[in-house]
């Protein structure tokens, strides 16, 4: 009986360990596609200047030349020279970017073309100016009257256009890699607070079921033995859980010490982790139903943000929440939480009088339809404005919302913002 209650918190370890380490590996993964979108967005505008300024120099150098020949005014070569030194350096830029990366064999064919075609431009120039110069001006008319340069230039900037065009696919791509490794973080973090409370459930389970059968099969002396050793196992259990979420926290921040464009991803999810820990925490009390109090839930979340200039009123009946509710409920406090200080009621600063918040729920309706209705005032002098876009936080809120089986709404008023959630309340 003892080695099955080993094996069922080995299990319960274990699944919580693989949820915790396949977010880190997705978080990794995250980063790296921005690294890479970044990256690529670099080395792409670089590409793009040297391919304007290869086409600026042809430009330039074909209307100094047909100046020079047109008037035989010298100070129109000024152009020319400025076009014919500007193509080298340019074309050294577009090599040395294409290289730092490994190029496809279409961008290889596209700059052997605008080398070969660009060359053949400003020979043709070259050669068109020193007939000029040496006053050989029938013979120079004929070589622009030709169709040799046109053509060469023609290719050029064909050539120029496909390679951008090439560029940009690729920018896109890398854009779009940046894209569906965003997207794969909220499944995954839902997952991973899924396991987590699969693991406990599965864990208090093993418990009970453990408890029953001593209580059923031995005297009173060793059903109490059993209850204490189940005890311990729910404690090594929690202790288990909390050292994880530890660990986690730790790589996380881990991972961008030597990557600091990656700080704000890294420090967002280690917030939303501390908000999982906050509500984990709620959720272990003396309680025998392993339920929580809401008031010690908002008290534990708003902690770190309370102070003189951030003000907040609750207010509400006592309500007991369960497991399942404690912890999305958690994350929506925290994100409110966070929202307020960086956009709204508490972000005011330099001095200036901040705005308040204030938080009250009732009861609603009897029987199994009873609803906790409850509401988060902001109000301000300057409220900020609602965003279009709507972002990973509201996401996260909404998630939260639907695993509480309830919804939640947000109205913009002049003199701030009102959020609005209504959830089952919990059967005694």
């Amino acid at each position: 009986m003892i080695r099955r209650r080993r094996v069922s918190a080995l299990l319960v370890f274990l699944l919580t360990a693989a949820g915790l380490i396949g977010s880190l590996l997705l978080v990794w993964s995250t980063i790296s596609s921005e690294r890479a979108e970044r990256e690529q967005m670099r080395r792409t505008a670089e590409i793009m200047a040297a391919l304007r300024d290869i086409d600026r120099a042809a430009i330039n150098a074909e209307t100094g030349q047909r100046g020079y020949f047109i008037t035989l005014d010298r100070r129109y070569l000024a152009s020319y020279e400025f076009g014919r030194s500007l193509y080298p350096r340019a074309l050294e830029r577009l090599e040395e970017r294409l290289t730092e990366m490994d190029p496809s064999g279409e961008q290889k064919q596209l700059l052997q073309s605008i080398r070969e075609h660009g060359d053949a431009k400003f020979d043709e120039l070259a050669a068109t100016v020193a007939l000029t110069q040496q006053g050989n001006v029938r013979e120079a008319q004929l070589r622009i009257l030709s169709s040799d340069g046109r053509i060469a230039m023609e290719r050029l900037r064909g050539a120029l256009s496909r390679m951008e065009a090439a560029e940009q696919e690729i920018l896109a791509q890398a854009s779009g890699q940046a894209f569906v490794a965003e997207q794969r973080v909220l499944p995954l973090l839902a997952l991973t607070l899924l396991l987590t409370l699969g693991s406990l459930t599965l864990g208090l389970w093993q418990t009970v079921r453990a408890a029953h059968g001593e209580a059923q099969a031995e005297q009173a002396r060793f059903l109490a033995e059993a209850r204490d050793r189940a005890d311990l196992l729910a404690h090594e259990l929690n202790h288990r859980v909390k050292n994880l979420f530890a660990v986690v926290l730790a790589i996380v921040r881990m991972s961008a010490r030597d990557a600091p464009e990656a700080r704000p991803v890294t420090e967002s999810i280690a917030a939303r982790i501390h908000a999982l820990v906050d509500a984990h925490d709620a959720t272990q009390g003396k309680d025998a139903e392993g339920g929580a109090s809401l008031r010690v839930l908002i008290d534990k979340v708003l902690a770190p943000y309370l102070s003189d200039g951030n003000p907040v009123e609750v207010a509400g009946p006592e309500v007991t929440l369960t497991v399942k509710q404690a912890t999305p409920l958690g994350l929506v406090l925290h994100e409110l939480a966070t929202n307020a200080v960086k956009y709204g009621a508490w972000s005011q600063g330099d001095g200036q009088e901040g705005g308040r918040i204030a938080i009250d729920w009732h009861l609603e309706g009897d029987g199994e339809s009873r609803e906790v209705v409850f509401h988060w005032r902001e109000r301000s002098d300057r409220p900020a404005a609602p965003s279009e876009r709507e972002g990973f936080g509201s996401l996260l809120m909404k998630s939260s919302a639907r695993q509480l089986g309830g919804t939640i709404e947000r109205t913009f008023g002049p003199d701030g913002m009102t959020v609005a959630m209504r959830l089952p309340h919990p059967i005694a």
